[in-house]
């Protein structure tokens, strides 16, 4: 088995300047063998990812540019540059980009490939 490689992956200053991925996902970790998920997303000025809950993994998600809000059932938690916020499995949540838009890293174990179970027998 190949020794595992210390790398730089990207620049976040550059992925952050990109406009040719105006809204989402402007980069996602893929290297093999990985054991995390990150994904660099931006949403631009007002945009919003919905209120969702994960039930599965926690996420820590890195504000890199920009300012926004949390929307959580407790209330909004303001982010800012350079604030890091845990986001724990079972939390509802919504994140919303200010007037500046926002740029945040999100991380977490790395999700199971989908399985095609068989169905138990009746």
């Amino acid at each position: 088995m190949a020794q595992p490689t210390v790398r730089v992956l990207a620049d976040v200053r550059e992925l952050v300047e990109d406009s040719a991925v105006p809204s989402g996902a402007r980069w996602t970790l893929a290297e093999p063998g990985r054991q995390l998920d990150a994904n660099l997303i931006h949403l631009p000025a007002g945009h919003q990812v919905d209120t969702h809950t994960e039930p599965d993994l926690d996420v820590v998600l890195v504000v890199v540019a920009g300012d926004g809000a949390i929307g959580t059932p407790d209330g909004v938690q303001t982010l800012a540059e350079g604030n890091i916020a845990w986001l724990p499995h079972g939390s509802t949540r919504s994140v919303t980009a200010g007037t500046d838009g926002l740029s945040y890293l999100t991380v977490h174990r790395r999700r199971p490939g989908l399985q095609i179970k068989q169905r138990p027998a009746d």
